[in-house]
């Protein structure tokens, strides 16, 4: 018996007669790049996360890159993130001209430390991208004060906390953006790449449904340089029945994370952390221990496969090297990526998985 990390062919098998449905549709309508399944899917997701607009893009990445162009941060600006997360989050801001700057993060739940970002403003300093990483929130009580304090725009990266709560508002309503990513793997993931901009902010609204189409307000004129950058009807189809199917899931990711976390607690591996104020979507069940690689080795014997979200701090990175850090600058950082790794975890993930799972991480002796 093989157990994936993550598999979707479980959640096909249940849901392949309503997608073939809606793709035929799509393929029948005329209509394949910004149609009504995209319309459609703008109001319901926006309605989901309590905003007032929503625009459907190419990709997590794109919507990064287009909320910053919509807030007008550019070349010479500074955005602050932390440097354990996936390369699109950076790879964004660099494509708009802006400069990353990183802040380490806490040791015990992975997320950007917000005592050390005021350290790293200065006077070019115009955004906060905090991510919301394995499935939940930063403290954006806190990072507000000092957004507020420098006037500075946040934008939150939700790739991995779709389905998420902060003090009980959704994921994706806490800055003054949100991106998302609809990457197949996510909690909320398309059959192909997606993304969705999330804003009640009328001006970035409009500047980014502009942008994600040349800068185009009506065709073949740009009123600014902008970026192709459409969400195609296929997948928004996709998406919108899945939609529907995201807080069922969202019970079963914490279903499974409970079921670990009861059968793991004796065991030497640190266990994921659930802050406080916080409803964990739980897009990844991260564990951590020194002995890191050999567990997943002796796992993949056993046919388990786990994954690392991610082995390589990003301002390590010879891509990123231009921005003169170094080793030792995030130690934090840079002592979870040797140990992170993520168990399975998916919503159709069987509880004889599970407890194969479990019983062979105790035999291992962790």
């Amino acid at each position: 018996m093989k157990i994936n990390v993550w598999s979707y062919k479980d959640e096909y098998k249940i849901l392949k007669k309503k997608i073939l449905n809606e793709v035929n549709k799509v393929f029948s309508s005329g209509q394949l790049i910004l149609g009504k399944n995209v319309e459609s899917l703008e109001k319901k997701f926006s309605k989901y996360l309590n905003l007032k607009y929503g625009i459907g893009v190419n990709s997590g990445t794109d919507a990064i890159q287009i909320a910053l162009m919509s807030a007008q941060i550019g070349k010479g600006d500074e955005v602050i993130t932390a440097p354990n997360t996936a390369v699109p989050t950076v790879s964004a801001i660099v494509s708009c001209g802006a400069k990353p700057v990183f802040v380490d993060i806490n040791e015990d739940d992975y997320l950007i430390n917000i005592k050390k970002i005021e350290k790293s403003i200065t006077k070019k300093t115009k955004c906060i991208i905090p991510v919301n990483l394995y499935g939940q929130c930063a403290d954006y009580d806190k990072i507000f004060k000092i957004a507020k304090k420098y006037k500075l725009i946040v934008i939150e990266d939700c790739a991995q906390s779709t389905g998420s709560f902060y003090k009980r508002k959704p994921s994706g309503s806490l800055g003054h953006l949100s991106a998302f990513s609809f990457y197949p793997t996510k909690n909320l993931g398309a059959y192909g790449d997606g993304g969705f901009i999330g804003t009640s902010i009328k001006k970035f609204a409009h500047r980014a449904k502009e942008l994600r189409k040349y800068g185009m307000r009506k065709s073949y004129y740009s009123i600014e340089h902008g970026i192709n950058s459409r969400l195609d009807e296929v997948q928004a189809a996709i998406i919108n029945i899945k939609l529907k199917k995201l807080d069922n899931w969202i019970i079963q990711r914490r279903k499974i994370a409970e079921t670990y976390n009861h059968l793991l607690k004796d065991t030497s591996l640190i266990l994921p952390k659930e802050n406080k104020n916080n409803f964990h979507a739980y897009y990844a069940y991260v564990v951590r221990h020194k002995k890191r690689n050999y567990i997943m080795g002796k796992l993949k014997k056993k046919n388990i496969h786990c994954n690392i979200s991610y082995p390589f701090p990003i301002h390590l990175m010879r891509g990123y090297s231009y921005l003169k850090y170094k080793k030792g600058d995030f130690p934090v950082a840079e002592k979870s990526a040797r140990q992170i790794f993520s168990l399975p975890m998916y919503p159709q993930l069987k509880q004889k998985e599970i407890l194969k799972v479990v019983k062979a991480l105790k035999k291992i002796g962790v």
